[in-house]
């Protein structure tokens, strides 16, 4: 599935990497076999100690009740995540990125019957295949999508970063860094774009400033941005 841009009050862009449909369906199938497991440990134990039929409630409450339930509890006090999602490494968002609310997760549970309970996963699919969010659903009612946390590996996670043609730069002083520094720059700075921690981006940058005695140009994350590149330039040169 291809990631989606967002913007956020700072004219920070994030992108979100949206859990692709196997992901989604493997978690479901995990979650499903637990609660099969489940029943039926419970069922089980339950009868061992004796309880009938005649304690039907019994069986509501310790077995039913926790399965009807099961995925609005786990999302609700599991940051996003069922117990198949976090061993898929997929987790509910908001559609900005931030971590949802119980409404979020209580509307989402809520059309989750007609999603896949009623239609056996039908409309879920269609409606994902032609959402460009990854929503079903339930997810385009919470405003919601599903996003994988699984990294890819790429120049993006390595030092180097692809210089534009006629690149110019503009700080030479970012020499005064090593490669293991700069490393260590870019990847507070990516993983703080990814938590949306602009805090962190602001202290890297003036940390980043005082160090190689400059004044920055530019705000914060286009800042680093530039440093990142200039480094390059004058490493590979």
């Amino acid at each position: 599935m291809d990631n989606y841009q967002i913007e956020t009050a700072q004219n920070v862009e994030i992108s979100q990497n949206i859990a692709n449909l196997g992901d989604r369906i493997l978690a479901f199938l995990i979650d499903l076999l637990i609660i099969v497991a489940y029943a039926l440990l419970t069922g089980i134990t339950t009868a061992s100690l004796g309880l009938g039929s005649e304690n039907e409630w019994i069986y509501m409450v310790i077995i039913g009740l926790p399965i009807f339930l099961y995925h609005l509890l786990m999302e609700t006090f599991n940051n996003g995540q069922s117990l198949g999602k976090a061993s898929m490494r997929i987790r509910v968002v908001k559609l900005d990125g931030s971590k949802a609310a119980f409404s979020n997760y209580a509307i989402r549970w809520l059309l989750r019957m007609v999603d896949i309970s009623f239609t056996s996963g039908a409309v879920a699919i269609f409606t994902f295949l032609f959402n460009s969010k990854g929503q079903r659903l339930g997810d385009i009612a919470a405003t919601t999508t599903v996003i994988s946390e699984k990294q890819k590996i790429s120049i993006h996670h390595t030092l180097l970063a692809n210089i534009p043609e006629g690149y110019q730069p503009k700080y030479p002083q970012v020499t005064v860094f090593s490669d293991e520094e700069m490393q260590q720059i870019k990847n507070i700075f990516q993983k703080a774009k990814r938590e949306q921690n602009h805090a962190v981006i602001l202290a890297l940058s003036e940390k980043s400033s005082a160090l190689m005695q400059v004044t920055p140009q530019e705000k914060p994350f286009p800042f680093i941005d530039t440093i990142i590149l200039d480094y390059n330039f004058y490493t590979q040169q």
